[in-house]
C-alpha cells in the first residue's frame, strides 16, 4: 500500500505536525505540511531549519542529510495542495467538531486511495471517520512529543477502518524507526488511559494532605525510577492539555470515577497557570525562584510510590482485560512512550499479583469509592496463582 515514494501530508505546522513532518521527511518521503495560518508556516519552518542545524552541529546527521530532509519538505498555504498525497496526518487542535470538518472537506480534495489519519491523543476515531464518505480509510496515527525523538506511535483502527489498513500503517510506521503498538479506538487509547493514575493519584495524595507536591515528586523519582515526578511532568505538558485529556477520558467514559479530574488541577488551568509555559503551575518558574525541598522520608515515600503504583497497574490490567491491547504492547507502549521504568504488567508480575490486590482491597476498604475497585484480571490471576508473563 505505501513505499518509500508515498507523498505525506500534514495538517498542522506547531510542534507536533513540524515534528512528524520532519520524521517522515527523514525516512525520505516527500512531505507537505499545510496550516490556514500563514505566520505558524513561516514559524515552523524557521523551526524546523534550527532543529536541523542543532543536529549537524552535534553530529547526529550531516549537513547533506540536512539538505536532503529539507528538499523533501514543502510548505503548502492551501489545503488544495494536499490532492497528490498518498497518506496525509491530521495534527491540529483537541476538538471533535473541528477534526471533523477538516477531514470532511479534505475528503473532497484527495484521491479516493488517500488514507486519512489523525494525530488525535484521546478522540475518537470512529467520531472523526463518521464526517467522511469513506470512513474505512480513516485511522489514528498517535505520535508523542517530541515527535523526533519520542519511539512510540500508537495506531488505532475505528470501527469503520478497514481490516488491513492497521497493519499496513504500523509496517509504514516502522519504517521511521518508530515502535508501533495497535490498540482499539477507545478514549485515551493506551498510553493517555494507562498514565491517568500517575497524576490522579498523586493528586489526591495532595489534596488528602498526606504529602506535598515535592515529596511525592521525590518519592517517584527516588524510591520509583521514574524520570520525572507527577507535579513535574504536570508542568512540563501544560495543564490545558493534561487537564483537558483527562478530563475527556472521564467523560468519555461516561464519568468513571476514577478518571475524575482534580479541582486543584482545574483551577490552575482557570487562573491560566498553565505551567512551564506560563512561568507558574503547581510552581513557580519566574527568574529567582527556588523549588521547594521534598521531605524525604523513605517510609512515607515508599507509601506514596506503592499507592500510585498500583493504581497505575490496575489500569493497566483493566485495559488489558478489556482487550484494548496485548500484554505486551500496553507494557511497550508506557516504556516506549512516557518513558516508564518498567513495563506495568511485567511490574505486577514481579511484585506479585496478590500483593497488588492487597493493596487495591484496602484503599477499596478504606475509602469506600468505586474508584479503588479491582480489576477482574488481577482478581482473577489472583486466584489463579497466574502471571501476565510465565
Amino acid at each position: 500500500m505505501f513505499t518509500i515514494k508515498s507523498t505525506v501530508g500534514i495538517i498542522g505546522s506547531g510542534a507536533m505536525g513540524n515534528g512528524i513532518a520532519q520524521v517522515a521527511a527523514t525516512a525520505s518521503h516527500a512531505v507537505m505540511v499545510y496550516d490556514s495560518n500563514e505566520k505558524a508556516l513561516i514559524k515552523a519552518e524557521a523551526a524546523l531549519r534550527s532543529s536541523l542545524t542543532k543536529l549537524v552541529e552535534k553530529q547526529k546527521i550531516s549537513a547533506e542529510k540536512q539538505t536532503e530532509i529539507l528538499s523533501n519538505i514543502r510548505f503548502v498555504k492551501s489545503l488544495n495542495d494536499l490532492a497528490s498525497c498518498d497518506l496525509i496526518i491530521e495534527a491540529i487542535v483537541e476538538n471533535l467538531e473541528i477534526k471533523k470538518s477538516v477531514f470532511s472537506n479534505l475528503e473532497k480534495i484527495v484521491s479516493d486511495t488517500c488514507v486519512l489519519a489523525s494525530n488525535t491523543s484521546s478522540l475518537s476515531i470512529t467520531s472523526i471517520a463518521a464526517a467522511c464518505a469513506k470512513p474505512e480509510r480513516v485511522i489514528g496515527i498517535h505520535f508523542f512529543n517530541p515527535a523526533t525523538l519520542m519511539p512510540l506511535v500508537e495506531i488505532i483502527p475505528g470501527i469503520a477502518t478497514r481490516s488491513d489498513l492497521a497493519l499496513a500503517c504500523k509496517k509504514l510506521i516502522d519504517t521511521w524507526g518508530k515502535v508501533t503498538v495497535i490498540a482499539k479506538d477507545t478514549p485515551g487509547f493506551i498510553v493517555n488511559r494507562v498514565a491517568r493514575p500517575f497524576y490522579s493519584e498523586a493528586l489526591r495524595l495532595y489534596e488528602e494532605g498526606i504529602a506535598d507536591m515535592p515529596t511525592i515528586d521525590w518519592a517517584m523519582k527516588e524510591i520509583g525510577g521514574f524520570k520525572m515526578g507527577p507535579f513535574e511532568l504536570m508542568d512540563l505538558i501544560g495543564h490545558d492539555v493534561n487537564y483537558v485529556v483527562t478530563e475527556t477520558v472521564w467523560k468519555q467514559f461516561y464519568y468513571d470515577p476514577k478518571f475524575t479530574p482534580a479541582l486543584s488541577q482545574k483551577r490552575l488551568l482557570e487562573a491560566g497557570f498553565l505551567g512551564r509555559k506560563t512561568g507558574r503551575g503547581f510552581y513557580s518558574y519566574a527568574e529567582g525562584s527556588v523549588m521547594p525541598e521534598a521531605t524525604k522520608n523513605k517510609e512515607l515515600g515508599t507509601q506514596i510510590f506503592t499507592r500510585i503504583l498500583v493504581m497505575l497497574i490496575n489500569e493497566a490490567a483493566d485495559t488489558f482485560y478489556h482487550k484494548i491491547a496485548s500484554a505486551g504492547d500496553i507494557d511497550l507502549a508506557m516504556t516506549k512512550g512516557v518513558n516508564y521504568p518498567k513495563g506495568l504488567l511485567k511490574w505486577a508480575d514481579e511484585l506479585g499479583i496478590d500483593n497488588v490486590v492487597k493493596q487495591l482491597t484496602a484503599l477499596k476498604d478504606f475509602y469506600e469509592e468505586d474508584r479503588y475497585r479491582v480489576s477482574p484480571v488481577l482478581k482473577q490471576y489472583f486466584v489463579l496463582k497466574k502471571k501476565f508473563y510465565s
